[in-house]
């Protein structure tokens, strides 16, 4: 386990500033997609999603149940802002 935490920052250490500006990005998309998904599907409650998906980014569990609720949820009456 140590020689793998070693090995993961001493990669953080060496990445460029072009790797990263585009992993984190890409490290945003991936743990906001359940909020994204909410705004996409104009979904009724995208302010809960997005507040449950700060803490539910951890959780592998909690993350995948937030985009089920991202998908499968009430459509609100508002057109969709995209």
């Amino acid at each position: 386990m140590n020689e793998t935490m070693t090995t993961l920052s001493g990669a953080f250490a060496k990445a460029s500033l072009t790797q990263w500006l585009i992993f984190l990005p890409l490290f945003l998309a991936v743990y906001f997609l359940p909020s994204l998904l909410a705004l996409a599907f104009n979904r009724k409650h995208l302010k809960l999603i997005l507040i449950a998906n700060v803490p539910a980014g951890f959780s592998f569990i909690a993350w995948g149940a937030l985009i089920v609720w991202a998908v499968t949820g009430v459509r609100s009456s508002r057109k969709a802002q995209l």
